[in-house]
């Protein structure tokens, strides 16, 4: 017995010391995280976009500014030359400065003239943008040079700017906050859909360890064939492996209400029979001696029973690997041992051309079992003086062996069931054996990828034909024998 794996659990979660989560809220919050990761990403780009956009749009309006001031106050002195720059009440304010200190007007500067002021006035230096605050309101300041040498600086509040994106910022929280809240309604619906034919496949399985009955199955969505996903193929998979489960489990319980049903019988004898063999000093010498051979031929088909039954119900072929067989020898061999068995039977074996050579491949001994049931059954039913007559022939990529036998023959009502476990039409429940011959024979022919059926032979009598492919159909010849299964019968 192998034993079974342990389950090896993750790091993380030996360390955590917390119970795993249940496969639906893990993909719950993956698929919420999924989302709301996507949503707050796009907002925060949002955010940027808006902020980046407002902050440009302030500074074409001081580029404007500067470009009308420019205009309007070249020749001004040097100074405030527009708006109240203390307080920014005006849309903007603007101011000239010097190149060198000592050209400042006597009135103070509002707007604050630095060295990089100096330099945008002298030409050293770019137009450049910066930041001040005045009056306790934040502002931004644009510095460009003018023809005649001086610099000029024009200022507006940004506090409208900040004020927007303040705005822009909440509003996109809300909508952030919001699309949250909907990953995790949209996760757990996805994972809840998603789930539901592992939930009912779940739900079968512990509904078949509760009730051990095996005819459970998984309720499948209309209207998918064809349009299979893999959780759906896995159901029609689990579906499919209960089919077979039942199969199994049907086919062990008839195995064993049949094999008791035949063994009540003899084991009854034999009883019986022992019982009176424990008596035998009533009995005369003539009664102790057919009580002693009843009780041996019972014994005899007990065991022949028995062992039938340990092969049938193993329900598969051994594992030793095949052979290339010469199929004439075996049948010879075969017809052999019947003239041993039925000595008032007689046994016609007849080979065609070609077919003496030809090859299968299989197990000898298990090859001469098939055929030994096949000739003991035909022999059964042979009239005295008709012999049985067993025929090798080829055709094509196959070998085709026939046993025939001229008694009454199998009735129609009969064909379907000669194969069957313990099937026995009419006429041969008076006859000796169990009515697994052929049931064997069944089994060992699918071992061997063969095909074996029954008919009326013309004229009267039965024929069974059993038809085996040559190595060149099936391949290598050294391969293990596949186990049959009830879905292969014919």
């Amino acid at each position: 017995m192998i034993a079974p794996r342990p389950v090896r659990w993750r790091d993380g979660d030996l360390r955590s010391g917390w119970p795993r989560r249940s496969l639906r809220t893990r993909l719950t919050l993956a698929a919420s995280l999924a989302v709301a990761v996507v949503v707050v990403g796009v907002c925060a780009a949002a955010f940027l976009v808006i902020r980046y956009q407002l902050l440009r749009q302030l500074d074409l309006h001081l580029t404007q500014s500067a470009r009308l001031a420019a205009q309007q106050y070249r020749h001004e002195p040097a100074g405030v030359v527009q708006g109240e720059c203390r307080y920014l009440a005006a849309p903007a304010c603007a101011q000239l400065a010097p190149a060198r200190p000592g050209d400042d007007p006597a009135k103070p500067y509002l707007l604050p003239v630095t060295g990089i002021t100096r330099a945008v006035a002298a030409g050293t230096h770019g137009a450049y943008y910066s930041e001040l605050r005045l009056a306790g309101h934040r502002a931004r300041m644009f510095t460009t040079r003018l023809d005649d040498g001086r610099a000029l600086q024009v200022a507006v509040r940004a506090d409208t700017v900040d004020q927007g994106v303040r705005q822009a910022a909440e509003l996109l929280l809300a909508v952030g906050a919001g699309g949250v809240l909907l990953a995790g309604g949209l996760g757990f619906w996805v994972s809840r859909t998603g789930l539901a034919p592992v939930g009912r496949l779940t739900a079968t399985a512990e509904r078949i360890t509760t009730t051990r009955d095996a005819r459970h199955r998984i309720e499948l969505p209309p209207g998918r064939a064809g349009r299979e996903d893999e959780l759906t193929r896995l159901a029609v998979a689990f579906n499919t492996m209960l089919e077979e489960l039942e199969k199994s489990v049907s086919a062990q319980r008839r195995l064993v209400a049949d094999a008791s049903h035949e063994l009540r019988t003899p084991l009854t004898a034999l009883r019986t029979n022992a019982e009176l063999l424990a008596r035998s000093a009533r009995l005369t010498d003539a009664q102790r001696e057919r009580a002693a051979g009843a009780l041996g031929r019972q014994l005899r088909e007990v065991t022949v029973l028995v062992n039938d039954l340990i092969e049938l119900a193993r329900e598969e072929e051994p594992d030793p690997l095949v052979e290339d067989v010469q199929l004439a020898g075996v049948v010879g061999h075969a017809v052999d041992a019947a003239r041993d068995h039925w000595p008032d039977v007689s046994f016609q074996l007849s080979v065609a051309p070609g077919a003496e050579s030809g090859t299968v491949a299989g197990v000898p001994a298990r090859l001469s079992r098939l055929l030994a049931c096949l000739l003991d059954n035909a022999a059964k039913f042979s009239p005295p003086g008709r012999p049985v007559e067993a025929t090798l022939t080829g055709c094509g990529d196959r070998l085709e062996v026939t046993v025939r036998d001229h008694g009454p023959g199998i009735a129609d009502e009969d064909l379907p069931y000669v194969f069957d476990r313990f099937y026995r039409a009419r006429t041969a429940r008076a006859l000796p054996g169990s009515g697994l011959g052929l049931a064997m024979a069944r089994q060992i022919a699918h071992a061997h990828h063969a095909g074996l059926t029954a008919e009326r032979a013309p004229g009267g009598g039965a024929l069974f034909r059993l038809r085996l492919p040559t190595p060149s159909r099936t391949g290598s010849s050294h391969k293990v024998l596949r186990p049959p299964r009830d879905s292969d019968a014919p």
